[in-house]
């Protein structure tokens, strides 16, 4: 059921599987890509999101008039929403994810801290949910300054503030509160010692249903603005073996701890001071970008979501799993990055694809295109792979010259400037990296 390039990703797994597709669109999204390669399509409703990828109704209709037996929901929209997956058990439609328990148990940030904790995964000092600025002003004096006041039903940076003082707990307390209360529909909040200078380290974990969990090693997500990742790489340029074993046998005891079953995320924050590393959150989906892991890997992540979907056993243990090489994903969107990564939908009007050893595009779009305004903004995912870090960079420079989207303006030039920044090229970059990088203005030249 999700749209455009992950969509497409998971109609390439089917296929490879023999599997019959059937897309749900938009009529924002009539002419995307996932639509025409799918053996079906249905069209659920107007380009709104509430009235169509939003609307659970409509999809269910659709998989039943399609005779469909599982709805696989890509990220976004309704992939973590516990609701949908009863509905779809309901209806004997198989959710492919984890249980609506899972969802609900990892959704809410709060419970995720405490289960973490009882499975002995490292959690950052904080709170549970905070009801008042009272007793906000009390924990923040208590954790310590800086803290950050999160939506337990957060994602995305919404419901986010950082507070350093006691003034901007009163002032940021009830804009939090408000603000996860628009976006999730749930107000409550809770706090954390603010890490100031952290890497964004996560693990992906496959788990079956009869009780086999494995990890896939980790993705440094730490290039990000708003708390929305640009760009990915694996392996962690911070990353040794011993630190790869702790956090890697960490997920793994989360996940068993919560019951885990499908493709996950166990998300981390280390400490650029001590190295030290805590639990942030959990991802109970498929990763925009899990590509780097398949690369590097050689497992099909989404083939695993579908095959333990359908009660199959991983046919891997932790002692399989190899990581050759460097890989590097860079997230292609329509925003202009020397205006605040303002988002620039349009018609692509020249389109061409970089190819050539390593190189590999997720992507939905084409000449001709026109990116709807409505949804997120991505134009697809470019990813490298290199023997090492110094060759995928390399391979990554030469295929962002190639790359060319004509007709609106794109986070090209920002991903240039990124791979010829003497930290990145060094490694030692964290979350902060974006405070420091200033973008010197150079012509799109269609990119």
């Amino acid at each position: 059921m999700p749209t455009a390039e992950i969509a497409l990703r998971i109609i390439r797994a089917c296929k490879e599987l023999g599997i019959h597709t059937v897309a749900v669109h938009s009529t924002a999204d009539e002419t995307s890509l996932h639509r025409f390669f799918s053996d079906q399509d249905v069209c659920i409703g107007s380009e709104m999101a509430a009235d169509s990828y939003l609307n659970i109704p409509r999809i269910i209709s659709a998989a039943e008039i399609t005779n469909a037996g599982a709805i696989h929901p890509g990220y976004g929209f309704l992939a973590e929403n516990s609701k949908f997956a009863r509905i779809c058990a309901e209806n004997k439609i198989k959710f492919i994810g984890p249980t609506p328990e899972v969802i609900d148990k990892m959704g809410d940030k709060a419970t995720a801290r405490e289960t973490m904790k009882k499975a002995g995964v490292p959690i950052i000092p904080g709170t549970g949910i905070i009801a008042d600025e009272t007793n906000a002003l009390k924990a923040a004096n208590e954790i310590g300054y800086p803290v950050i006041i999160k939506a337990t039903a957060g994602g995305g940076g919404k419901g986010m503030r950082i507070c350093k003082n006691d003034n901007e707990i009163k002032n940021n307390f009830p804009i939090a509160r408000n603000e996860a209360g628009k976006s999730f529909n749930n107000p409550d909040v809770y706090m954390e010692k603010y890490i100031e200078n952290p890497h964004h380290i996560e693990i992906q974990i496959l788990a079956d249903e009869h009780g086999n969990i494995i990890h896939l090693g980790e993705r440094d997500c730490s290039i990000q603005r708003r708390h929305q990742k640009l760009i990915e790489e694996t392996p962690s340029p911070i990353m040794n073996p011993e630190l790869r074993r702790q956090m890697g046998e960490a997920a793994v005891k989360g996940a068993k701890e919560v019951g885990y079953t499908g493709a996950g995320t166990i998300e981390f924050l280390v400490d650029d001071a001590d190295g030290k590393f805590y639990f942030m959150e959990m991802n109970t989906r498929i990763q925009v970008e899990h590509s780097i892991s398949e690369l590097l890997t050689t497992i099909d992540i989404v083939k695993w979501q579908i095959r333990v979907a359908a009660g199959e056993k991983l046919k891997y243990s932790q002692g399989d799993i190899g990581f050759k090489g460097h890989c590097i994903e860079c997230r292609i969107n329509a925003e202009d990055p020397e205006h605040d990564f303002r988002p620039n939908p349009g018609k692509i009007t020249g389109y061409h694809l970089p190819q050539g050893l390593g190189v590999r595009v997720d992507s939905h779009c084409y000449a001709e295109y026109v990116i709807p305004p409505y949804y997120d903004s991505l134009i697809g995912k470019l990813i490298v792979w290199g023997e090492d870090r110094t060759e995928a960079i390399a391979r990554m420079k030469r295929s962002l010259d190639e790359l060319t989207i004509q007709g609106i303006k794109t986070t090209i030039p920002f991903h240039k400037q990124v791979m010829n920044n003497e930290d990145f090229i060094k490694g030692s970059f964290t979350t902060r990296f974006l405070e420091n990088f200033k973008m010197t203005r150079e012509e799109n030249h269609g990119k």
